[in-house]
């Protein structure tokens, strides 16, 4: 092992067993879940709360030494993962969970913590959590804060942003901001905690979150369909946010994610015929909202299959088939890929046009699309992508974003996988403006460098 004196210094502030050098111990922390971004991690420090992320953020300050702050290394686009030397700052031990506040519906939960276990928690004292997603069980709340996670029920209660009261963040040189409070209400200057949340790591370490919570409903009712097509999905999804005001999710896939899926995990397709497109659709409140959903259901064209279930297995049943998407994807291969939203008014022209593009310039790739419609959020997944050809395809899968009026990053961020495509959906004043907050409060750029902006 090559001496370190920083990591020696780091050693001593946090204790040694909690610094990872050895070769053997790394990879974990250099390599993201697609498996497509890597890299060397100088060390790996293990902060047990926010004090002692405060020393390791100087110590590291002092020596010049660049970080990258990792939560459960579920990223999408490489911004968790070190590039070259980097000291990963990993949240993973910090832990706690504090009381339910059952009179404001707030938690206080470390960066560390799952959403699951967050769940859970919540779960006993009579609540809920506002985002939910596939990775619950590695997802943590402080990368989830970072990169302003999506997931199914942004519909009715939005990204992770819309979820947080307040927070606790290590600035670059090692500083403290805090704001736990949880008042709702405070206008007393800039809104830090909204400003970190989507900020990649690029501006602090966050370390503990305050968060809204939202009732746990004991009814649920969920409907698989199969459609014609995007734009019969496009109709129903329409119908179902005018009618059913407990409507909560609204996912859509196509067949060549059904077959991946259906491969991978051993199970039969939902029904017997192969439909254009597939739409899950899931109502929840206090009171069996069966009844709302199918009414809601009833007169709308296009649709061809459904299935319908309200006990938990059956519903579990029916969200694997849309859930297992990422698992089924990286199991056939290493994907590119590419979150992207355009307005709801362009989902069909852009299903249909990304699909045209794929075949004429990517002949030899496996598109694999699914996503949340009600944000016109698709997940844009190629497998057996040429790695001579990925920038030039992803160049022109966000360019068409970009002529459409979209966004090149709905939920997954920026990364180290998009940046040179920034200009493409955000005009030079927003990306100058972007920078001068970054210089400002990381003014040596120490924090997560080459995440978000072009180098």
């Amino acid at each position: 092992m090559t001496p370190d004196p920083l990591a020696d210094a780091v050693a001593e502030a946090i204790g040694v067993a909690h610094v990872l050098r050895e070769p053997a111990e790394l990879p974990g922390y250099e390599t993201d879940w697609t498996r497509r971004f890597h890299g060397k991690a100088r060390f790996v420090a293990r902060p047990g709360d926010t004090g002692e992320c405060a020393a390791v953020l100087r110590l590291c300050a002092e020596a010049g030494a660049a970080i990258v702050p990792q939560g459960g290394n579920t990223g999408l686009v490489g911004g968790s993962v070190p590039r070259g030397g980097e000291v990963v700052l990993s949240t993973l031990r910090t832990q706690q969970l504090g009381a339910v506040d059952v009179i404001a519906g707030q938690v206080t939960a470390d960066a560390g913590v799952t959403l699951e276990q967050l769940q859970t928690h919540v779960r006993t004292a009579g609540f809920d959590f506002g985002v939910d997603l596939a990775a619950r069980g590695s997802a943590t709340v402080g990368g989830m804060v970072a990169t302003n996670a999506g997931g199914t029920r942004v519909l009715r209660y939005g990204s992770m942003r819309e979820q947080v009261l307040g927070l606790q963040a290590v600035l670059a040189d090692g500083s403290v901001i805090s704001r736990l409070s949880g008042v709702a209400k405070d206008n007393s200057g800039y809104d830090l905690p909204a400003l970190l949340a989507g900020s990649e790591g690029t501006l602090a370490a966050i370390t503990r979150v305050r968060l809204r919570l939202i009732p746990l409903y004991g009814a649920r009712a969920t409907v698989l369909l199969g459609l014609a097509g995007t734009r019969a999905a496009l109709d129903v999804a329409a119908a179902l946010r005018r009618r059913c005001p407990s409507l909560e999710s609204l996912e859509v896939f196509y067949r060549e994610g059904l077959a991946l899926v259906c491969h991978h995990a051993g199970i039969q397709p939902p029904f017997a015929a192969s439909h254009g497109a597939y739409l899950v659709a899931e109502c929840a409140g206090q009171r069996d909202p069966s009844e709302e959903l199918l009414a809601a259901l009833a007169d709308c064209p296009g649709i061809e299959d459904s299935a319908f279930a309200v006990d938990r297995g059956r519903r579990s049943a029916l969200w694997a088939y849309r859930e297992r998407h990422t698992e089924a994807i990286n199991a056939a291969g290493v994907p590119v890929k590419l979150d992207v939203a355009v307005p709801l008014a362009q989902v069909v022209q852009f299903e249909s046009e990304v699909r045209l593009l794929l075949a004429e310039e990517a002949p030899a790739a496996r598109p694999v699309l699914f996503g949340h419609l009600a944000e016109g959020n698709f997940h844009v997944n190629l497998l057996g992508l040429a790695e001579d050809g990925e920038e030039r395809v992803t160049g022109l899968v966000l360019g068409l974003v970009a002529q459409l009026g979209g966004s090149i990053s709905s939920e997954h961020g920026i990364g180290i996988a998009k940046p040179a495509w920034l200009s493409l959906t955000r005009v030079p004043a927003d990306i100058a403006a972007m920078q001068a907050i970054k210089r400002a409060l990381d003014p040596a750029g120490l924090m997560n460098p080459g995440v978000i902006f072009p180098k």
